[in-house]
């Protein structure tokens, strides 16, 4: 199986982290997963230091760190810290009757260390 790491929002619309797995399947000597659709994707550079207030993924995103560490961290004090060739999916939504609230919904990034941050953004099919 291939384990990647889910930024998601529970019943009540707050974030959590979760895993979603794919099946590797055996084609011509490699190991697969089946295609995952995808709209587009973006390159992105962050300074050291960068950060954001708490917010919501607009849209479901795996983002491939290249280079640098990127650190999520959740209202609940739950954090992980991303580095060179790791990557991670961030699909949050909030119920629709509940609106955002920033002192309880969504999740930080900050890029961690003295390096900055390159990393590749992939906007997946809902």
């Amino acid at each position: 199986m291939f384990n990647i790491t889910c930024i998601t929002t529970n019943e009540k619309g707050i974030s959590v982290f979760s895993e979603i797995c794919y099946t590797k399947n055996a084609r011509g000597g490699m190991m697969l997963s089946e295609q995952i659709a995808a709209k587009n994707f973006r390159l992105r550079e962050s300074k050291a230091g960068y950060s954001t207030d708490w917010h919501l993924s607009a849209d479901s995103t795996l983002l491939i760190i290249q280079k640098g560490i990127l650190r999520i961290s959740l209202q609940n004090g739950d954090y992980r810290d991303f580095g060179s060739g790791e990557m991670f999916i961030a699909s949050e939504a909030l119920p629709e009757n509940i609106v955002f609230d920033s002192s309880i919904h969504g999740h930080k990034a900050a890029v961690i260390g003295a390096e900055d941050l390159v990393a590749i953004h992939i906007k997946l099919d809902n």
